[in-house]
């Protein structure tokens, strides 16, 4: 298999990926809400977009690849959370930001291409608003505005669902506002102890839903490649993205291939702040390493549930150990035979298998295998520590551990 191919959301399909433009791939994922530290489901996406992204630069040239992943520096969690702390919510975001890259850094996640951040858009969003309500797609009651989603009839074509199937659940908002109860709002106002800015509707901020929009336009175009995020974003986060874009830009694609990993669970139940059943990265890396944190979260296919348990990380961490024990700074340029299963749809499980079968070959002095056996490893960003530095992390645990 020479070719990538991605499980397309939109078609239900695996597809072959075939770019816009070679010389301009466009990849967007769904950065973190910074109110309060990542925990190891949000760590999950991180990896799997950043494995994605490996592997679009090694097939088209690290110049030719844009990843942009945002960060949501505004919202009704954050402001809950900042008042719960009783801290500026510009002091609690920088906090969670610093958190997030030390976790990034930890994982040893690619530095994205660009990783804007909402509140420098508002500007864009007001304007993509205005648009929409010259195009008679929005409406504005009360100082909300809301977007009118019988103005696109292709709603809930990613969810795979119709629009008079779509029921009212956790994840739309009710109010007495709207001509529909699907309808989203693109802006609300703010109370006088809130962030606002000034807009012709009043002084308020924009919906969740609108940032991502407004920012992969700008940064990636009104049709690019790839957009990715978590299972539980294809509704209504990503629907409400493709609906507002769409009639936005009177275009008929917003991404062409949608690419959603599955959840994190916790004794089969999906990880959230909601359940309180987290275990954030940082706590996990103390204890075991971002190394084994990563092999943990690529140890089975991105989209099929992960459950998180010690069990899981104590396997990865003596894998990992063993793997150490021919570590070497002499590795392979050219691409391993197993690369061509990172393009079957990303699938891990059979490259980390072929790992296992590398690691077995090096054992005979074959040093072909063994720069071969490296190289793979740092494909999938292993390794990124020396022998030195990782016996180092598992003697500062043992102290750890005995105190």
């Amino acid at each position: 298999m020479n070719n990538l191919h991605l499980t397309n959301s939109l078609t239900n399909k695996k597809e072959i990926f075939n770019p816009i433009n070679k010389e301009k791939v466009s990849l967007y994922a769904c950065g973190p809400t910074v109110y309060d530290n990542p925990h190891v489901g949000n760590a999950r996406a991180l990896v799997v977009f950043d494995l994605l992204f490996r592997i679009l630069i090694e097939l088209y040239g690290e110049k030719k690849v844009s990843y942009v992943r945002n960060i949501t520096d505004i919202d009704d969690k954050i402001i809950e959370a900042s008042k719960k702390r009783g801290i500026e919510i510009v002091e609690l975001t920088n906090e969670i930001t610093k958190e997030f890259h030390l976790n990034c850094k930890s994982l040893f996640c690619m530095k994205p291409t660009l990783e804007p951040k909402a509140t420098d858009h508002v500007n864009e969003m007001i304007s993509m608003i205005d648009n929409l309500m010259k195009l008679n797609a929005a409406y504005e009651n009360n100082g909300h505005v809301y977007f009118s989603v019988s103005s696109f009839k292709n709603y809930g074509k990613l969810s795979n669902k119709r629009i008079d199937e779509l029921k009212i659940g956790a994840r739309v908002d009710i109010s007495d506002l709207k001509k529909d109860p699907l309808d989203f709002v693109l802006w609300k106002p703010s109370n006088k102890d809130e962030p606002g800015w000034n807009s012709p509707w009043g002084k308020g901020r924009p919906g969740w839903h609108l940032e991502c929009s407004v920012m992969s336009e700008k940064y990636l175009g009104s049709q690019f490649d790839i957009h990715g995020g978590g299972l539980d974003l294809i509704f209504p986060h990503h629907e409400n993205e493709i609906a507002q874009s769409c009639v936005n830009n009177k275009t008929e694609i917003f991404a062409n291939y949608w690419v959603h990993n599955g959840f994190v669970t916790f004794d089969k139940e999906k990880m959230s702040k909601s359940l309180g059943n987290i275990s954030t990265i940082s706590d996990a890396e103390k204890k075991y390493s971002g190394q084994v944190v990563r092999l943990a979260l690529l140890s089975s296919h991105y989209k099929q549930p992960l459950d998180w348990n010690d069990e899981l990380l104590k396997t990865q961490s003596k894998i990992l150990d063993k793997w150490y024990s021919i570590y070497s700074t002499d590795y392979s340029e050219k691409l391993p035979d197993c690369f061509k299963y990172l393009l079957d749809d990303l699938n891990t499980p059979l490259y980390i298998s072929k790992l296992h079968d590398l690691f077995n070959q090096s054992q005979d002095g074959n040093k072909d295998k063994l720069r071969e056996f490296n190289k793979a490893c740092r494909l999938i960003g292993l390794f990124h520590q020396t022998k030195i530095e990782r016996e180092k992390f598992k003697k500062s645990k043992i102290k750890i551990s005995e105190k």
